[in-house]
């Protein structure tokens, strides 16, 4: 009968605790350690390319550009990205930048400085447009875009005209820059690599 009564009354406030233990979770969310709290918001962060500022100075026949930008959350989350180069709509160039991860550069921001060639373009206003991105399996991920209305006043009359400049030189500040004339290079070095590696299998 007593160990009855013990086995009965340990059932009840086993009963009880589960009943309290279930509303207290109801009632107050558990708390994340501060550790594994920070964690899942830095892991729902997602990376961002911005574009804070497109700024233009006029030279003698050229265009020079300071394009600034951030990466977010911060340059680690980046190896790589990609930066086209747009005038009145028009392509001009297309860039493989890559992010130096040297902690002499602790920034995690950035400028591209390219001057354009603007010999034969003619009076007005003109649209640039910046467009970076990281490319990945042929999509266009963290894409940010910025453009710039230019008035244009060429200091010398051309005879010729254009509808596009060109680029004249790029530069970037703790960047890695690859243009469309290095990429070209590389794969025909890439490419004369492998008929060499080739041509030595088939003498062996």
């Amino acid at each position: 009968m007593g160990k009855s009564t013990r086995t009965l009354r340990l059932r009840e406030k086993t009963s009880r605790d589960v009943k309290q233990s279930k509303q207290t979770t109801l009632d107050s969310p558990r708390e994340l350690p501060e550790k594994e709290s920070a964690q899942a918001v830095t892991s729902e962060q997602k990376r961002q390319i911005v574009l804070t500022e497109i700024a233009t100075l006029t030279k003698e026949d050229e265009l020079a550009l300071r394009v600034e930008f951030r990466l977010l959350p911060s340059k680690t989350a980046f190896s790589k990205i990609s930066a086209d180069l747009y005038f009145d709509d028009q392509k001009l160039n297309s860039l493989r930048i890559n992010i130096l991860q040297s902690s002499l550069a602790p920034t995690d921001a950035f400028e591209l400085t390219p001057v354009l060639d603007m010999k034969g373009i003619s009076a007005g206003s003109h649209i640039i447009k910046v467009e970076m991105y990281v490319l990945w399996s042929g999509e266009k991920l963290a894409c940010a875009s910025k453009e710039v209305v230019v008035e244009y006043t060429p200091r010398s009359k051309e005879n010729r005209l254009i509808r596009v400049p060109t680029v004249k030189s790029i530069a970037g500040t703790d960047l890695a820059i690859v243009t469309d004339s290095q990429k070209s290079i590389y794969r025909e070095i890439e490419e004369n690599m492998k008929k060499e590696l080739f041509s030595k299998r088939d003498e062996w």
